[in-house]
């Protein structure tokens, strides 16, 4: 097979079926990704896959992100959970990150530079000199059971004040900590994604030079010639969650059809798929998944065009993208209820797809990051209410 830019993402993550599906149950009960996946994962390729080229990526664009993406997520949803966690954490880092940080960081390229965690503002910094103090805690720290650099975003504090940005905002940082650095408290004892190794840890006065810290809304990469990183952390990380929810969605459409041309459920002549119900709510629901992928694609890929072309990522375009990864978790979300009572209790069989997807599914879309305020901010935007939401 011959692999272009176009296809690469969806041929790296062919390569790595048969070890997906074969160590799934193993990730879930180890309640992290397995060594076998891991290794497949740089293997392949896949995991430096997103990166600038300077960090060894390919530095695909939205349309293959998003399929890559959903890809994965199609496959086994942790496995796809891992996707929207190492390989953004790690672009993110490679792209922002000033020279002497992306040194650190990643100046070996044949070493194999995974990175984790959680970049909400959950810590404080203390300014000093060269760098800052931090403190915190942090939860759901996706992709860090593996990782060997550990992102955490905190509050700068200079002298009992806050730090602000030169537009006025108060600073949000994210420092990239090695693993040896942190405390880890577990916690991930979960109902869904138990394969991600989602763990919670803890930072005490822990120092961190400025140079592996970078604005938590960056837009000026130092490194990455896509316009996807003129675009900042926050619409990678809505287009991750918007394809690893429609990904997971789309293998229990699949499910559940093959299962409706081989099921009789008792009582009946015919198999499942002969029933005007089922055939009824398949239609309505493959009609959903495939309206709601098209609206993350059309949005996605129209403003990185935009961007492509020199103009600014306006504050519309970034609340059309949120709305359009909001909607799509939900609309998920809807496909998978109906995909699970459809199944019957094929759907409640400990080790199924369909049971764990469903579990998977569930868990993902508590997320914070396409939780109901995502409208309220993007609605205020769009209404013209506010002129930015910066969160977005």
């Amino acid at each position: 097979m011959t692999m272009t830019l176009d296809n690469r993402g969806s041929a790296l993550v062919a390569e790595m079926k048969d070890v997906v599906l074969a160590e799934a149950g193993r990730a879930e009960a180890d309640r992290t990704m397995t060594p076998g996946i891991v290794e497949a994962l740089w293997d392949t390729g896949l995991m430096r896959y997103m990166n600038p080229a300077a960090a060894g990526g390919d530095e695909p664009g939205f349309a293959e992100m998003l399929r890559t993406w959903r890809e994965m997520a199609f496959l086994d949803g942790s496995f796809g959970w891992i996707g929207i966690a190492n390989l953004p954490s790690a672009a993110a880092v490679a792209a922002y990150l000033p020279e002497q940080g992306f040194n650190e960081v990643f100046g070996d390229l044949s070493s194999r530079v995974t990175l984790g965690g959680q970049f909400a503002p959950n810590g404080q910094g203390l300014v000093v000199d060269g760098g800052y103090q931090v403190t915190g805690s942090w939860n759901f720290g996706s992709g860090t059971g593996h990782s060997e650099w550990v992102c955490a975003g905190f509050l700068p504090i200079d002298d009992g004040n806050f730090v602000f940005d030169p537009d006025g905002q108060i600073q949000l940082l994210a420092g990239v900590f090695h693993r040896d650095e942190i405390t880890f408290t577990d916690g991930w004892h979960v109902q869904g994604l138990k394969g991600t190794g989602s763990y919670d840890y803890n930072l005490a006065d822990t120092f961190i030079p400025g140079h592996r810290v970078f604005n938590l809304f960056a837009r000026s990469p130092y490194r990455g010639d896509s316009p996807v990183f003129r675009m900042g952390l926050m619409a990678i990380t809505a287009g991750g969650h918007a394809a690893w929810a429609l990904g997971v969605a789309e293998s229990m459409l699949h499910d559940v059809s093959e299962l409706a041309l081989a099921k009789t459920r008792m009582g009946d002549m015919e198999t499942l798929a002969h029933k005007a119900s089922f055939q009824r709510g398949y239609a309505h629901h493959l009609g959903m998944w495939r309206a709601a992928n098209l609206l993350v694609l059309d949005t996605f890929t129209a403003a990185e065009a935009s961007v492509a072309a020199g103009e600014e990522l306006t504050p519309t375009m970034r609340a059309d993208m949120r709305v359009a990864a909001t909607y799509a978790t939900e609309a998920s979300r809807e496909v998978a209820q109906w995909a699970h009572l459809a199944a019957g209790t094929t759907a409640i069989r400990e080790g199924s797809r369909l049971e764990r997807a469903f579990r998977d599914l569930y868990t993902g879309t508590q997320h914070a990051f396409i939780s109901e305020k995502t409208y309220l901010d993007s609605a205020q935007v769009l209404l013209g209410l506010v002129d930015d939401q910066r969160g977005l």
